[in-house]
């Protein structure tokens, strides 16, 4: 299995600070990025989403329409909720606002997977100046996904709960996040006989008589 490319926060944070949100395009672009990484959706969930979709008002949310025209709500954080609603405030027209599309490119079409894939690298770029280490990344939108899995994987949001909010088909789909973080793999290999393999305080670390290193030839 190829390995799954995601964003460090430093990362992240870099990509979102590099947007000119002084345009127009630019504050719908920070709006859109903020909400994929607010919710790990799809992109064509993201490029489909309509005004009514949303829930501006407490408690904020989204609704998702995903595969199998399968529905989910999805959580968004009161800062996400409010650039939603500054910017389709500014581009609501029409008879039926709630059935407009919430992200529109320069004519006033909804924005197509290619397109947001195309804005995606313009932010990396950008931010690759800041973090340097997103150069070296191939990064797409559904790494955002990758993203938002590993971030809530690390703050210890339970298996179930994570395939539900990126509307997963199988738990076995979540389970591979598991296997992708070096930092979790960390995390695990310290719980494993701490107190046993643990280096003692003030020394190198003697197993049955023998340094660790030698120990481990051994095996």
């Amino acid at each position: 299995m190829a390995p799954i490319e995601y964003l460090e926060t430093a990362e992240i944070e870099a990509l979102l600070a590099g947007i000119d949100r002084k345009t127009p395009a630019g504050r719908r672009d920070y709006a859109m990025f903020s909400l994929m990484f607010n919710t790990g959706a799809r992109v064509q969930e993201i490029v489909d989403l309509r005004v009514r979709d949303v829930r501006l008002e407490p408690p904020h949310q989204v609704r998702f329409t995903g595969k199998g025209n399968k529905v989910r709500l999805c959580p968004i954080w009161p800062r996400t909720a409010q650039l939603l609603k500054e910017l389709i405030q500014k581009q609501t027209n029409g008879d039926d606002p709630a059935d407009q599309h919430i992200f529109l490119n320069g004519r006033g079409a909804p924005l197509t997977r290619f397109g947001v894939r195309y804005l995606l690298q313009q932010c990396v770029t950008a931010g690759a100046k800041v973090a340097p280490t997103l150069a070296d990344k191939r990064i797409h939108p559904h790494s955002v996904r990758h993203t938002t899995a590993i971030h809530l994987l690390k703050a210890g949001v339970d298996f179930a709960t994570i395939s539900q909010w990126l509307g997963h088909a199988s738990l076995n789909t979540t389970m591979r996040y598991a296997r992708a973080d070096i930092d979790l793999k960390r995390q695990a290999l310290a719980q494993v006989f701490p107190e046993i393999l643990a280096p003692p305080k003030g020394g190198a670390f003697v197993f049955r008589g023998e340094d660790i290193t030698g120990w481990l030839r051994r095996l």
